[in-house]
């Protein structure tokens, strides 16, 4: 597999979810070496709970257009497999939440009482703003908490080898919304639940959306040190 950069630590430093792509094709042949990378990833008992739909083309349209179809039809078309943000949020993390929402739509240059601009914008989110490659990931619904956190772990390890391929992406929880329309448009019966989508493709770099400075919490509000 080409490597743009072999280091870990860069790695996470470059990572960023892109909102942005160009139409360059991904060779399919470059995302089956990432994908068996990635297979090295961690799981308790091994059990390996992720399983993964990959589409472009054709089946990619025919994904967006299923879930175009349930947009229109607004908060009637909601199809929600789980709470993707707690009900209730409170303090820091409401305001972590905001803080990045703001800084997204600032970037944009799209003002908060600008409420269509907004909104229209979202939508974007289920186009992949304009990935060429959709993954995602799925599991059964007999899994449980730790199998997700499974999940995220081998999301993370294909997110990094992506960098070092010099690819990017966007994890989209977003399509949980509208996941028993992304599920039958897959295949997928109802025993499977959808986890998340991750765009895949190569990052338009002169787009604003893809510049602006992603904050992160400072260690002291996240690590408590005992016994050192």
């Amino acid at each position: 597999m080409p490597a743009t950069d072999t280091s870990v630590t860069r790695a996470l430093h470059a990572r960023r979810s892109v909102r942005a792509f160009t139409d360059r094709p991904v060779d399919p042949a470059l995302l089956k070496e990432i994908f068996a990378a990635a297979q090295r990833a961690p799981s308790g008992g091994n059990l390996q709970p992720w399983q993964v739909t990959v589409v472009t083309g054709e089946r990619w349209a025919a994904v967006k257009d299923a879930v175009a179809a349930r947009i229109a039809m607004g908060r009637e078309g909601y199809e929600r497999e789980y709470d993707i943000y707690p009900r209730g949020l409170t303090e820091p993390w409401e305001a972590r939440r905001f803080g990045v929402g703001e800084a997204l739509y600032a970037s944009l240059g799209i003002p908060r009482e600008d409420k269509a601009g907004r909104i229209a914008r979202f939508v974007e989110n289920y186009r992949g703003f304009g990935a060429p490659v959709m993954l995602f990931l799925h599991t059964s619904r007999i899994m449980g908490p730790p199998q997700w956190s499974d999940m995220g772990m081998w999301l993370q390890s294909v997110m990094l080898l992506l960098v070092e391929a010099g690819l990017a992406s966007c994890p989209q929880e977003c399509w949980a919304m509208y996941g028993r329309s992304v599920r039958r448009t897959l295949g997928l019966d109802d025993g499977q639940i959808l986890f998340t989508g991750l765009a895949i493709g190569y990052a338009d770099g002169d787009a604003a959306v893809n510049q602006w400075p992603v904050p992160r919490a400072p260690l002291d509000e996240v690590i408590d040190w005992q016994g050192f």
